[in-house]
């Protein structure tokens, strides 16, 4: 029996100052409801920063998002589920993107979770990335000093249509999510751009982070917009 096709489907909610006390109750009770719903393999519940420094001030506590791997076949019944319909109720707007993986390496919670990866589309269609490291302990200084330049690099880039920081924590579990025009628009900033070149060096002599990955994945459906710079 082949198993289903699976899609990877990342959310983010907008919500209220006063539904700030939902979220987090929702931050530890979706975690275990989403692994428990039939057709996810992963998931993991996100708070967000502007991404512009990715220090505990960088966060934003009026935007939460997830994000799941789930059996295509079940997608829609996730999406009218209670899980995403409570934070709907709460939220002034939301975002959802479904994805495809391209590539995926390395490790977010001591597993590859899309490793499922499809052939690429001919198109150079829109793309997304997204970036999750856990960050050494006694690293997290070096780090926040060394980022600056690589965000500056980032957000002036004319092929990004938008890029948030994202989170399991406020401090050493940190990464990105982002949108690309195309995929050559992402290449160019990963293997061209001299701020992320340094930034790539440095992982290396620094050695600050104990796992991280980099997954690519071909945009499949986009619904709504993703908020950039909603209010703290």
């Amino acid at each position: 029996m082949e198993s289903a096709e699976k899609v990877t489907v990342a959310y983010f909610f907008t919500i209220a100052r006063k539904s700030i006390p939902f979220a987090f109750l929702s931050m530890a009770i979706d975690r275990m409801r989403s692994r428990k719903f039939t057709g996810i393999s992963f998931s993991k519940l996100l708070g967000t920063g502007s991404g512009q420094t990715f220090t505990p001030s960088d966060a934003v506590l009026t935007r939460w998002g997830m994000v799941v791997v789930i059996d295509k076949n079940r997608l829609q019944a996730f999406d009218q589920s209670s899980i995403i319909s409570n934070w709907r109720k709460r939220s002034t707007s939301e975002f959802r993107a479904v994805l495809s993986p391209l590539s995926s390496h390395g490790l977010w919670a001591k597993k590859n979770p899309f490793d499922f990866i499809t052939p690429a589309s001919s198109a150079d269609v829109q793309i997304a990335a997204i970036t999750r490291a856990r960050i050494k302990w006694n690293k997290n200084f070096i780090f926040w000093k060394s980022v600056p330049p690589v965000v500056i690099d980032l957000h002036s880039n004319p092929g990004l249509i938008a890029a948030i920081g994202i989170g399991e924590a406020p401090i050493g579990l940190q990464g990105t999510f982002s949108l690309w025009k195309s995929a050559s628009a992402l290449r160019d900033f990963a293997y061209k751009g001299q701020a992320h070149q340094v930034a790539i060096a440095q992982t290396k002599s620094i050695g600050w982070y104990s796992e991280e990955l980099f997954a690519r994945f071909e945009v499949l459906e986009l619904r709504g917009e993703i908020t950039t710079h909603p209010h703290k």
